[in-house]
């Protein structure tokens, strides 16, 4: 059912057809990385991918993570099971549309989502249910997501998120819109001189106004190798990389 993927020598990942992960949530997962006090959650977390490779370090101690969807609860159980992760991440069976059924508000310091990218009735939808949600806005959009991020979140609090370039202006309107004020806002692309396929976006609530553009993040150099800094963004999941 499930096959397991190295993330570091004492982190492994169970995966499958319906919940497996790609360079998104890897990029999300860098670009968000908690702090030493951090109380973090990630939301529609699927196989558990950010949380699974910010706990192959001692910090932070404890991480929670949300998904709508039992299959993906219990896989992240699964990997809970493998890693002896019991006391360090816990994971919730919940709808972000109605959070506060599940958590006190104000609860963490940190909260992330790489959400589902596509409106309904847009592309092609795929035939799997967990496909579907994964990639169009079935359970939740954007709104309902930045919603329930300021609700978790505590004054100050940071929310991470990554989407699709044209999506950028709908994820300020509602971040502003819930008091989670824009701060740092990072372009993605594949190759120097390339169109931004993504962008990472943080939000801290209840903050003013101030919005850093940090430099874009290549992903691979003009020979097809991982950038430096790619290779950062992968850590120990990608030992042995250049041998």
């Amino acid at each position: 059912m499930y096959t397991f993927e190295r993330l570091s020598d004492e982190v492994h990942i169970a995966v499958s057809e319906d919940h497996t992960f790609g360079t998104d949530a890897l990029l999300l997962a860098y670009f968000a990385k908690p702090k030493g006090r951090d109380i973090a959650i990630d939301m529609g977390t699927g196989c558990g991918i950010i949380p699974l490779l910010w706990l192959r370090n001692e910090s932070p101690k404890t991480v929670h993570c949300l998904d709508i969807q039992q299959n993906a609860y219990e896989q992240v159980q699964c990997s809970i099971e493998r890693n002896g992760f019991k006391e360090r991440l816990i994971p919730h069976l919940c709808d972000l549309r109605e959070i506060e059924k599940h958590f006190t508000a104000e609860s963490f310091t940190l909260v992330t989502m790489n959400p589902p990218y596509k409106p309904l009735n847009t592309g092609i939808e795929s035939l799997s249910e967990s496909a579907r949600i994964a990639r169009h806005e079935v359970c939740c959009n954007i709104e309902d997501t930045v919603k329930a991020a300021a609700y978790l979140l505590k004054y100050g609090g940071r929310f991470c998120m990554c989407h699709r370039p044209e999506r950028l202006v709908d994820c300020i309107s509602s971040m502003r819109k819930h008091a989670l004020e824009p701060k740092r806002l990072r372009f993605v692309v594949d190759k120097e001189g390339k169109e931004p396929f993504l962008f990472l976006i943080e939000g801290r609530k209840s903050s003013k106004p101030f919005l850093k553009v940090e430099p874009t993040l290549s992903i691979k150099k003009e020979n097809g190798k991982f950038t430096e800094e790619m290779l950062k963004v992968y850590g120990s999941y990608a030992d042995g990389y250049d041998k």
